[in-house]
């Protein structure tokens, strides 16, 4: 009966050591690039769903959950969205920090998805107002201790001061003071100029209604939050697979 010196014990413990080892190198590699390739193209499908509702490029980071995962079931257990320049309805220029949880996305994004709740913080500042205001207001100011914002309209010969509040679940810009070289300012085109601005202020994407509305010495903030409610398919994903 045969037996195996110590010697090539040694030496087939070190093989199957080594040959181990490898094993693993090899399995870490592939999770890892499997893990950053899932990351990027789950990354993208995402991104071109809310872009479509966001109307801007936005930068989204996700929580702890590994995307070759997601990759697999399409949930996400939370989406963390930033976006620098959003188009909210005629709004120009309001910045966005949002918070999505529980999404799912199906069919590699192609078909609407679902949000389970979400929150974020807006703020838009006067400079971004008064460009959405248009020709008209030249120059906006805001102030905090006021709660009022003072728009000069018509090269600054008059102003308009109007205060954001929110009445039965939406934003309301109701006018404080209207007046052109102490005179009041024609109606129409009050009406005109406040109508745009509370539109900015009542459209918001994917179910995210405004809780809380204030005025900042440089602007305005909104707190959003939203229930469950629909995530719309991606546009021109071909390359965004979820």
């Amino acid at each position: 009966m045969s037996t195996k010196s110590p010697s090539t014990l040694t030496v087939n413990r070190r093989a199957l050591v080594i040959a181990l080892v490898v094993v693993a190198i090899l399995l870490a590699t592939v999770l890892v690039g499997g893990e950053a390739y899932a990351r990027h193209q789950v990354s993208q499908c995402i991104s071109s769903q809310f872009e479509k509702d966001m109307g801007s490029k936005i930068d989204v980071s996700f929580g702890p959950k590994p995307m070759l995962i997601t990759w697999i079931d399409g949930k996400v257990g939370q989406v963390k969205v930033d976006s620098a320049d959003s188009k909210f309805g005629p709004a120009v220029g309001m910045v966005v920090h949002a918070r999505f949880n529980n999404v799912e996305v199906s069919d590699n994004g192609r078909t609407a998805g679902t949000i389970g709740s979400s929150s974020a913080d807006v703020t838009w500042g006067n400079d971004g107002i008064r460009e959405t205001l248009g020709g008209l207001v030249s120059d906006v100011k805001s102030s905090a201790s006021s709660g009022m914002l003072t728009l000069d309209v018509l090269g600054g010969i008059a102003q308009l001061q109007v205060k954001p509040q929110i009445k039965n679940g939406v934003v309301e810009v109701e006018t404080m003071s209207a007046a052109l070289l102490g005179v009041g300012l024609p109606t129409d085109l009050v009406s005109g100029i406040v109508d745009v601005f509370t539109q900015s202020l009542q459209s918001y994407p994917l179910g995210l209604k405004p809780t809380e509305v204030k005025v900042t010495d440089n602007g305005i903030a909104v707190q959003l939050a939203g229930g469950r409610t629909e995530l719309p398919a991606a546009q021109g994903n071909n390359n965004a697979s979820c």
